[in-house]
């Protein structure tokens, strides 16, 4: 904690601007505590998602954000900006694209944007097997076998089923080019294969970090304050070889 960035010295100052932050999977809002004191610290008006797990359904729970990203664009007159970790940047995506107008700007942390099951950590896939069999057992709102084959359809070119089509329909869908997009991705991630957060639309842009450790990490901080001072612009980073 020694480095200046976490004092918010060295990085341009915010505009007051909203900032919806959304955790990852089985994450709740306290997760990016540390992210939202630090965005208010340089100047960003913050906000949590009202997420206590992020186990749910995809499609429910993208109705209730969108609620908030609705209300919170009205309360400041402007569009909001999203942050989101992992399945919270896909949510981020999603909101994007049903609400151009209200979304200033996204930027995901170790998002499996373009992912199969395949891309994903073995531990993480049991943990999704888990939520669907207590989802079969009668717990209610929670990721079923639908949201998973939804999920498979849409990334091998298939017409998406069940539950959640409308989200990947929208997944699949482009941004328009006035909201701007970013993708944090780290090759030492661990949990994410770091090719699976490559959206070709988003601009893209590699971090040194575990995927637990984004919200509390220092290069990620700075990459974060670059991207919100300025309008992100959808261009592809050039890649190095694996």
């Amino acid at each position: 904690m020694a480095s200046p960035v976490w004092r918010g010295s060295g990085v341009e100052e915010g505009d007051g601007a909203p900032v919806l932050l959304i955790p990852g999977f089985l994450a709740g809002d306290e997760s990016l505590f540390m992210m939202s004191r630090w965005l208010r610290r340089i100047g960003y008006r913050t906000y949590g998602s009202g997420i206590r797990s992020n186990i749910g359904c995809s499609e429910k729970a993208i109705g209730e954000l969108e609620e908030k990203v609705i209300e919170l664009s009205d309360r400041h007159g402007r569009p909001v900006s999203i942050i989101g970790h992992s399945r919270g940047g896909m949510f981020g995506r999603v909101l994007a694209v049903r609400h151009p107008d209200r979304v200033d700007r996204v930027i995901t942390l170790g998002s499996p944007l373009v992912a199969s099951m395949e891309d994903i950590h073995g531990l993480v896939r049991f943990q999704i097997r888990s939520v669907q069999r207590a989802q079969r057992l009668g717990a209610r709102s929670l990721i079923a076998g639908g949201c998973e084959e939804s999920w498979n359809a849409y990334r091998f070119g298939l017409e998406p089923i069940g539950c959640c089509t409308d989200f990947w329909t929208d997944m699949d869908d482009r941004l328009p080019t006035r909201v701007g997009f970013a993708s944090l991705y780290s090759r030492s991630d661990g949990v994410i294969h770091w090719r699976a957060c490559l959206d070709p639309q988003a601009r893209h842009v590699e971090v040194a970090s575990s995927h637990c450790g984004m919200g509390v990490n220092r290069d990620v901080y700075e990459r974060v304050a670059e991207l919100m001072t300025g309008r992100i612009v959808a261009s592809v980073r050039p890649l190095r070889a694996a």
